[in-house]
């Protein structure tokens, strides 16, 4: 189900991990941030969310500069803090605590003129796992040829 326009994408987060479950996430930014967003100058690969002190923040993101704010741009890979309910910070912190798993987020996307943020629980994939994934993958791949070719 596509909840808005993806602005941003983690494709590598569904092949490093096996996402178990997926929820939205508001996201704190500032006015320079959303329009390096809507520009599509931002990466999500290598970051990941934390909790800490009960509340949730994005690390490791980079958005890029705005280039018309001159001297009142932000900085770049700021930690960013997600707006989500509090039995909800509840629920993610035990699953994250106890069964280790983490939070991955997977895609920053639009609702109405708001930015979300789609996270993702998830287990880390071993290497046979990631094996796995690229034969699956290319069997697919193969079968939609010999499907195109009929």
């Amino acid at each position: 189900m596509v909840k808005g326009r993806t602005l941003v994408l983690n494709r590598r987060a569904r092949f490093e991990y096996e996402i178990l479950e997926k929820l939205d996430a508001g996201i704190s930014l500032l006015g320079t941030e959303v329009k390096s967003i809507r520009n599509g100058k931002a990466n999500i690969q290598e970051s990941y969310a934390d909790i800490r002190n009960g509340e949730v923040f994005l690390i490791g993101a980079h958005i890029s500069h705005y280039e018309q704010a001159g001297h009142f741009n932000h900085d770049p890979v700021r930690d960013r803090k997600l707006l989500l309910k509090a039995n909800e910070i509840k629920r993610l912190s035990g699953k994250v605590l106890e069964k280790g798993l983490t939070l991955v987020p997977l895609r920053l996307y639009t609702r109405g003129r708001l930015i979300k943020l789609e996270l993702g629980v998830g287990r880390g994939k071993k290497l046979h796992d990631k094996r796995e994934t690229i034969k699956k993958r290319e069997q697919d791949l193969e079968m939609a040829r010999a499907l195109k070719d009929d």
